[in-house]
C-alpha cells in the first residue's frame, strides 16, 4: 500500500470510528443477514424475524409488489412474498430499508440534499437490476443493492464533516441543472483526504457486507481496475449510475459526464442501444413509483 494509500486508510478509519450511528446497521438486519446466511434456514426462520417489525413488513410488500419484479397480481402476505422472492432477495430488501433511513440530514447546498442522493441512488439501483436482467446474468438482486449504497460514502462525509463536504460541493462549480464541472474525488481527497469511494468500500467492510458490494462501492467509478472476475457488478452499477443522471432523478455531484466507457461497454457485451431504452425504461418506473425503498 503506498503512503497516499495508507493515509486515506486512516482517515477513513478514522471517521468511521466517530460515527457509530451510521456504522451499524439496525438489529434486525443484522439477524436477517445472519439467518439467510445459514444454510439451514427456511423462509419460516425468515418470516418469524420479519413479521415483528410492520414497517419492514409494508416495504417488502411495497417492493414485491412494484414493477421491478413484474409478479402476477397484488402480494398481500409475507410469506408468499418470502417464497416468491427467495431468502437473499428480502435479505436484500431489508438492507435497502434499512439504508433508506441513513439518507436523511436536509438540504446540504442550493443543488445538493441527502434526499436528492436517495433518490439518485434509488435511480441507479433501478438502472442496475434492468441491466443485469437485460444480461440475463441471474444477479438482478445484487445489482440492485449495489446501485443503491454506490454512493453511500457520501452519506460517510456527510456525517462525519458537514461543513467539509459543503466545502467540495461548493468546489465543483455546478451548473443550473447540478452538473458538475470536475471531478469530486480529486476535490474530497483535497478538503477530507479521502474520496466517497473510499469511505463507501470503508463503510462496507465494516457493515462485513459481502466484498462484491464493497467492490461496487469503492470501484464504481472504475471498475476495470479490479481483477476480470470480480468487475461485473461494479461495471453494472458503474453504467446504472450514468444511466441515472441521463434520467434526470436526484443529484449527480459526481459525475461531470455521462458518457458510458466504450471499454466498460465491451466488458458487459452492452450496446448504446441497449442503454438508452433502459434509461428509458428508469425514467418510466421512477415516474410511475418514485424510490422502490424510502
Amino acid at each position: 500500500m503506498s503512503a497516499t494509500s495508507q493515509q486515506q486508510s486512516e482517515v477513513v478509519a478514522s471517521a468511521l470510528s466517530e460515527i457509530s450511528h451510521i456504522a451499524t446497521l439496525p438489529e434486525i438486519t443484522l439477524r436477517i443477514i445472519d439467518l439467510v446466511e445459514d444454510p439451514a434456514s427456511t423462509a419460516q426462520d425468515l418470516h418469524d424475524v420479519i413479521q415483528n417489525d410492520p414497517a419492514l413488513c409494508s416495504r417488502i410488500l411495497k417492493v414485491v409488489n412494484s414493477s421491478f419484479y413484474g409478479l402476477p397480481g397484488q402480494i398481500g402476505s409475507i410469506n408468499r412474498a418470502i417464497v416468491l422472492l427467495g431468502l437473499n432477495a428480502v435479505k436484500n430488501i431489508a438492507i435497502a430499508a434499512s439504508l433508506a433511513k441513513l439518507f436523511r440530514g436536509g438540504d446540504l447546498t442550493a443543488n445538493f440534499s441527502a434526499k436528492d442522493l436517495w433518490m439518485h441512488s434509488n435511480a441507479t439501483a433501478c438502472g442496475a437490476k434492468l441491466l443485469a436482467d437485460h444480461l440475463k446474468i441471474g444477479l438482478g438482486d445484487e445489482a440492485f443493492l449495489s446501485g443503491l449504497v454506490h454512493d453511500i460514502g457520501i452519506m460517510v462525509e456527510m456525517q462525519f464533516d458537514r461543513n467539509r463536504l459543503i466545502e467540495v460541493v461548493e468546489q465543483l462549480g455546478m451548473d443550473s441543472e447540478g452538473v458538475p464541472a470536475i471531478d469530486m474525488r480529486e476535490v474530497e481527497i483535497a478538503v477530507l483526504g479521502a474520496s466517497h469511494t473510499d469511505f463507501g468500500f470503508g463503510l462496507c467492510e465494516k457493515w462485513k457486507f459481502p466484498r462484491t458490494f464493497a467492490h461496487a462501492t469503492g470501484y464504481h467509478h472504475t471498475p476495470l481496475e479490479l481483477p476480470q472476475d470480480q468487475r461485473t457488478l461494479p461495471a453494472l452499477t458503474y453504467v446504472a449510475d450514468r444511466i441515472a443522471a441521463r434520467s434526470g432523478f436526484g443529484c449527480r455531484v459526481d459525475l461531470p459526464s455521462d458518457e458510458v466507457s466504450a471499454d466498460v461497454l465491451d466488458a458487459l457485451k452492452l450496446t448504446t442501444d441497449a442503454i438508452d431504452k433502459i434509461t428509458e425504461r428508469v425514467i418510466e418506473q421512477m415516474q410511475e413509483e418514485g424510490p422502490a425503498v424510502g
